[in-house]
C-alpha cells in the first residue's frame, strides 16, 4: 500500500460532499417548519431520478466517491419528497 491518494478521487469526494451537504438545509427547514408548499415536488422527483442514474453509474464503475455521494443525496432528496407529501397543503376545514 503506497499511501498515494488519487487527485481525481479527492476531487470527487470534495464535489460529492458539497453537492450532498447542500440538501441538508432544505431538509432541516422543511422538518422544522412542517411546511413544504413552496418546494417543487416535480423538480425533486426528476432530480431523484437523475441521482438514481448517477448512483447506478457509480456502481457500474465501482467509483466509491460517486456511490457514496449519490446514495446520501438520494436519501436526502427522497426525504424532501416524503416530507412534502406528509405536510402537503390541505384545504382548511374551517369555513372562517
Amino acid at each position: 500500500m503506497s499511501g498515494h491518494v488519487d487527485p481525481a478521487t479527492v476531487l470527487g469526494l470534495m464535489a460529492g460532499t458539497l453537492t450532498t451537504v447542500s440538501f441538508v438545509p432544505q431538509v432541516v427547514k422543511i422538518w422544522k417548519s412542517k411546511h413544504a408548499g413552496d418546494v417543487s415536488g416535480m423538480m425533486f422527483a426528476i432530480f431523484s431520478g437523475g441521482v438514481v442514474l448517477w448512483l447506478s453509474y457509480g456502481i457500474m464503475l465501482r467509483a466509491w466517491p460517486i456511490i457514496v455521494a449519490n446514495a446520501i443525496t438520494l436519501v436526502l432528496s427522497v426525504s424532501v419528497l416524503v416530507l412534502k407529501w406528509k405536510w402537503r397543503s390541505r384545504p382548511s376545514q374551517d369555513p372562517l
